[in-house]
């Protein structure tokens, strides 16, 4: 199913114009007839840079990968309305697709086990859910977008790779210490605030994890974004 409000949001961020609400049930598509073709999923961004293979080997988003990153930027968003993702989350959804994608595809020393893959992407999964509000949350965002399990896990993964490549090439960050986290609970900056770091101890550290690797993404798609050629694929 075409999502003309998502194409119109990203045609809208590329150009720098005035913002667009996106929300998937107020611009989809009529349904067409049973006996017409119903178009499953499109290539909706076409991007290239240096580190993917440069414009000989371009790198595609898919619209339901997207529109499903976007949720989840709106899930995780405090000030969003139930149900909506706006151009913003968008615009979120895309530059951390785009920041993963980087990292993931550059080499790293030494290189990980298929096992350290594997429990990277576990944990990408907990810190999913946190940033959806809920396990069911995630699945019903999943389940929206018609997102398999075997799709969700390759993003995962993806995230998986960009976390070990941010860990062990630029600064450690996915086991902080004892001391660290107590001194992050203690300062009241944490959806854990007045509970006891006994009590949270696992979930404050998935929260702080990926509270720094959103932190390192972001600043690593910065100084990367002008290496990273992007255009909107029109609908056909």
């Amino acid at each position: 199913m075409r999502r003309p409000g998502l194409l119109m949001t990203l045609t809208t961020l590329l150009a720098l114009a005035s913002p667009v609400r996106s929300a998937r049930g107020q611009d989809a598509a009529v349904a067409p007839p049973a006996s017409a073709p119903m178009l499953l999923d499109r290539v909706v961004v076409r991007w290239h840079a240096p580190e993917t293979g440069g414009v000989r080997r371009p790198q595609f988003i898919f619209e339901r990968e997207l529109a499903f990153q976007a949720r989840i930027e709106a899930l995780a968003d405090p000030d969003a309305e139930p149900g909506l993702y706006r151009d913003r989350h968008v615009r979120a959804a895309l530059d951390r697709h785009i920041a993963e994608t980087l990292l993931a595809s550059l080499p790293i020393s030494p290189a990980p086990t298929s096992a350290e893959v594997a429990q990277r992407a576990e944990a990408a999964r907990f810190s999913l859910e946190q940033r959806a509000r809920g396990r069911a949350r995630l699945l019903a965002a999943a389940a929206a977008e018609g997102v398999s399990s075997d799709e969700l896990d390759a993003l995962l993964r993806r995230q998986a790779r960009a976390s070990l490549y941010l860990d062990r090439m630029v600064a450690p960050m996915l086991e902080p210490s004892e001391f660290e986290l107590k001194l992050v609970l203690r300062s009241g900056a944490t959806p854990f605030k007045d509970q006891r770091y006994e009590d949270v101890a696992p979930a404050l550290k998935r929260w702080y994890v990926a509270q720094r690797l959103a932190h390192a993404l972001d600043t690593y798609y910065q100084s990367a974004r002008a290496r990273v050629s992007l255009s909107i694929v029109p609908a056909r």
